[in-house]
């Protein structure tokens, strides 16, 4: 399987630089993937699409601002953070650094730096008087890691001081609040980029729901390295899904499987909800020694109702087609990047490559606004 198989055609003017207001007013391109049909509605019609028993599934994590721009500076001195001038910064070269998440060590994190060939083991990169890291080594895969003298917490707040919103490069003007690049209901900090197929979810669509019966549940993955990294290679599966911290509660557990064991429906928020209930059922699979497709039969046999367990970890599951689904029974989704592995992912739930495309290509034909801040895709 090629990536160019999933590349299309996307004019300038299509990728949204701002969501509209309110939120829900943002297009709906319906797909039903058993009858490959398509309709359009507005996001606020999704409510007509729930049955009472439905269960859905979002994902928590908040954005912090991971975007930093610091002054590189020799480590090979003892300098006393709470007495540096500002002007001694001034001749010193500029370096914008990305925190992509923080690793087991205290202090500890992965990060990209632009240029990276400016940092070096060794170095400090300085964001305010009060604030550095030291960089650490460098990764093969470009990323690098670095050390702050903060735990993981206060390094998230300091940023939040200090740093920038972390959008992505094809939305040309930062926000002016950070909420603009948050869901209604995030609450989990520690994402470095927003997941944006909850950006449509208003208060008011939320109550809806809840009236016709709808239950919820949250997962959390901070999103990372894993979601947004284009696909490089020229096979699809030569591909290498970096690892994403993901959680499942034991109440979010027993809610998918008490809906699973009684057929009713889970709809998954974004891509980022599917590889986190899909990623950690697949988990529970290897462990059982069970194949992908197995599992339904497994569990019917034995008369037994854990689909999925708790769990708090890392995953990296790459979901490309040929993937059967254990959990997910419908999923809400933004437009993606040609050749992305999220687009890989939403072809794959569809059950067919060239039929996603089609509905790529009419989206573009109606003036659909694409990507993070653009319309929205109810796969079911």
């Amino acid at each position: 399987m090629n990536t160019s198989d999933f590349d299309y055609n996307l004019p300038t003017e299509s990728i949204a630089q701002k969501p509209v207001e309110p939120r829900d007013s943002s297009k709906l391109f319906l797909v039903d993937r058993k009858n490959k049909k398509i309709d359009h509605k507005h996001f606020y019609d999704i409510v007509d699409y729930f049955e009472k028993g439905d269960l859905l599934v979002w994902n928590n994590s908040k954005v912090f601002k991971a975007r930093l721009f610091g002054r590189l500076e020799s480590s090979d001195r003892d300098i006393d953070k709470d007495d540096i001038p500002d002007r001694a910064l001034l001749n010193q070269k500029e370096v914008e650094i990305f925190l992509v998440r923080p690793m087991k060590n205290p202090g500890v994190w992965k990060i990209l730096a632009k240029p990276g060939k400016r940092v070096k083991p060794g170095m400090n990169v300085r964001f305010a008087p009060d604030f550095f890291c030291t960089v650490v080594m460098k990764e093969i895969e470009g990323t690098i890691l670095v050390q702050f003298e903060e735990d993981d917490k206060e390094v998230m707040a300091k940023a939040n001081k200090y740093g920038h919103i972390p959008v992505p490069p094809y939305v040309k003007d930062e926000p002016d609040q950070i909420e603009i690049y948050q869901t209604v209901y995030s609450k989990e900090e520690g994402s470095v980029a927003a997941p944006t197929a909850g950006f449509h979810f208003t208060d008011d669509v939320i109550q809806e729901l809840k009236e016709k019966g709808v239950e919820f549940a949250e997962v959390t993955l901070h999103v990372g390295l894993g979601t947004f990294l284009p696909v490089k290679s020229e096979r699809v599966e030569d591909h290498t899904m970096h690892s994403e911290w993901v959680e499942i509660s034991e109440e979010t557990a027993d809610k998918i499987n008490k809906a699973k064991s009684e057929e009713r429906r889970v709809v998954a928020v974004g891509t980022t909800t599917v590889r986190t209930l899909e990623g950690v059922a697949a988990m529970r699979n290897e462990e059982r020694g069970m194949g992908n497709g197995e599992l339904r039969k497994i569990l019917s046999r034995e008369n037994r109702n854990e689909f999925i367990r708790p769990f708090t970890g890392d995953i990296n599951i790459f979901i490309k087609p040929g993937f059967e689904f254990q959990i997910v029974d419908a999923m809400i989704t933004n437009f993606h990047l040609p050749k992305s592995t999220l687009l890989i992912l939403v072809s794959a739930f569809a059950g067919d490559r060239e039929f996603m495309l089609e509905c790529y290509k009419e989206a573009v034909s109606l003036k659909y606004r694409f990507y993070s801040f653009g319309d929205a895709m109810f796969i079911y």
